[in-house]
């Protein structure tokens, strides 16, 4: 059984390859979400709030700092919806949500990958957040790599 987070995780993935495939206001694709209990069944929808709005709050300050990890593939050309909403995700998990530790992050962002995305994509996730961890979660990185 996947628990509440977990559900709250998806369903922002499911919204933002929404939001990819068919640019409409955040608020429009919340309401949408929030209007049909199918969506977010088993979901915890608060937490499914604060990373949806999250997201989209920070979209322009994510969306470069992913592309910078990948200087060699174009982030809107080359990168699958899903893999780009997953990395959206995580990106702003890793970099607002201090209190997760990134290797929680990471793990929920590859088991997503996966679930929905091509069949080595979730490689390709874990090497992009391993690089963002690094950079923005550098002593826990450092600390937690000289315990493993």
């Amino acid at each position: 059984m996947k628990g509440s987070r977990r559900l709250a995780r998806q369903a922002v993935v499911q919204a933002l390859y929404q939001w990819q495939l068919n640019p409409s206001s955040c608020d429009g694709i919340e309401a949408e979400f929030l209007a049909d209990p199918e969506r977010l069944a088993g979901a915890n929808q608060g937490f499914f709030l604060e990373l949806w709005r999250g997201v989209c709050a920070h979209l322009e300050a994510l969306d470069p700092a992913i592309a910078a990890q990948i200087p060699d593939r174009s982030w809107t050309g080359e990168i699958s919806e899903v893999e780009r909403a997953i990395l959206r995700l995580a990106a702003y998990e890793l970099r607002y949500h201090p209190q997760t530790p990134y290797r929680v992050i990471i793990n929920e962002a590859i088991e997503l990958g996966k679930g929905f995305g091509a069949e080595q994509g979730h490689r390709f996730v874990n090497a992009v957040l391993d690089k963002l961890a690094q950079e923005w979660r550098g002593m826990e990185f450092m600390a937690k790599s000289q315990t493993s």
